[in-house]
């Protein structure tokens, strides 16, 4: 239906809504907002660069994603000449044509240049998920602030930041506390798993890179080991993004001996950790999920001696993982670095496993946080876009 509080003269034209994914993350994201934006305008024509979940929805994309898809600093310099020259393709199209918002998906150090570009030349421009600008080079608000006439956080505790430094804000809340359901379904997910109803589950989730897997795979296997030793009857279960890492992940367990039983399986990391009693991961994303599937965790992590002494002087955040941002307060436990030890490790896990009263006390309060990123992201977001074209017409 035809949004009628917009202006006359943009009702009576077809909106032309620019979008900018370079992930398959943010092509998701995007997918969600052009279907809730189609409600809104059934007319409008989206346009600008997306993946195939996006182009499904009706979007034409003037240039592969795969093309942004670069991560690494070798891989981005081996492109930079490419990524430049799409970048002027895109800028040049949008100065063209003129769309009614311009609104970057993630991929900040792509879509924040173009987005400073088309409000410099009159073009209302958004940004959907925010950089970790509240963590580490808080500096980059000041550019931020410069680029986008409004900034779209999936988290509360960014938005706060953002009111801080007066910058236009909306948390529109997370996509996958919306596709995530309330209360986790692990028999179910154990019984498509082919996994034991009964016995104590640990899944293990070491990330996705060929450097993590070395790195943390390796000390996580040994804090199995140890677990092993007093707790014979875990089984254990890791999902593996891909065949190289499931093939890596195999040859650390056979040259370390791991003796307890392990399933290893391609994929399914949600299914993994649904079906789990604890879960010992890397933080990232996957602690979200964790915490939404309402399961208690261990968080580790190892970086070179350099990097942690370069990153320890840039955070400027108390906590590393997600779901103790969210609370201000440490739910989970984060070892990091010289703290992370097989043994540290070991039994941090074992004391999720053991002490119900505690996984009750995680159980819910992780359930009040899920209820506060709850909040149908897609029709938020398209509901403070529609927001920032009634504004700016």
């Amino acid at each position: 239906m035809t949004d009628h509080s917009l202006p006359y003269h943009l009702r009576e034209r077809p909106l032309t809504i620019a979008m900018i994914a370079g992930e398959a993350s943010g092509d998701i994201l995007g997918a969600g907002l052009i279907r809730s934006l189609r409600r809104r305008y059934p007319r409008a024509r989206f346009v600008g660069i997306g993946g195939d979940e996006m182009i499904a929805e009706g979007f034409h994309s003037l240039v592969p994603m795969e093309r942004l898809s670069v991560m690494g600093l070798v891989e981005v310099l081996g492109r930079i000449r490419e990524l430049f020259s799409i970048r002027a393709r895109l800028l040049d199209y949008l100065f063209t044509n003129r769309p009614d918002v311009v609104i970057g998906i993630d991929s900040p150090d792509f879509t924040l240049t173009i987005e400073r570009r088309c409000r410099d030349a009159g073009i209302p421009t958004a940004h959907y998920v925010s950089p970790s600008v509240w963590a580490w080079r808080q500096k980059r608000i000041f550019k931020i602030a410069r680029s986008v006439d409004l900034m779209l956080t999936l988290f509360p505790f960014e938005a706060r930041f953002y009111e801080e430094h007066n910058v236009p804000v909306a948390f529109v809340g997370h996509p996958l506390a919306d596709r995530i359901p309330m209360e986790p379904e692990t028999g179910r997910a154990r019984e498509e798993l082919g996994l034991s109803p009964d016995a104590p589950l640990l899944a293990v989730l070491p990330g996705s890179r060929s450097g993590e897997v070395e790195r943390l795979g390796t000390l996580f296997l040994e804090a199995c080991r140890w677990i092993q030793q007093r707790r014979p009857d875990i089984q254990l279960v890791i999902p593996c993004v891909n065949r190289e890492r499931e093939q890596q992940v195999r040859d650390l367990v056979e040259s370390l001996g791991v003796s307890l039983p392990v399933t290893i399986v391609r994929g399914r990391s949600r299914e993994v950790m649904a079906a789990s009693d604890v879960v010992l991961l890397a933080s990232g994303t996957a602690t979200l999920e964790a915490m939404l599937l309402k399961k208690p965790m261990v968080v580790g992590y190892r970086l070179s001696n350099f990097s942690y002494a370069l990153v320890s002087r840039l955070v400027k955040v108390p906590h590393v993982a997600l779901p103790n941002l969210l609370a201000r307060e440490a739910l989970v436990p984060e070892l990091l670095q010289d703290d992370a030890t097989p043994e540290s490790l070991g039994a941090a896990v074992l004391e999720r496993m053991e002490n119900l009263a505690e996984r009750q006390r995680l159980k819910a309060a992780f359930t009040e946080l899920h209820r506060t990123l709850r909040q149908n992201a897609d029709e938020r977001a398209a509901e403070a876009i529609s927001g920032l074209l009634k504004g700016r017409a």
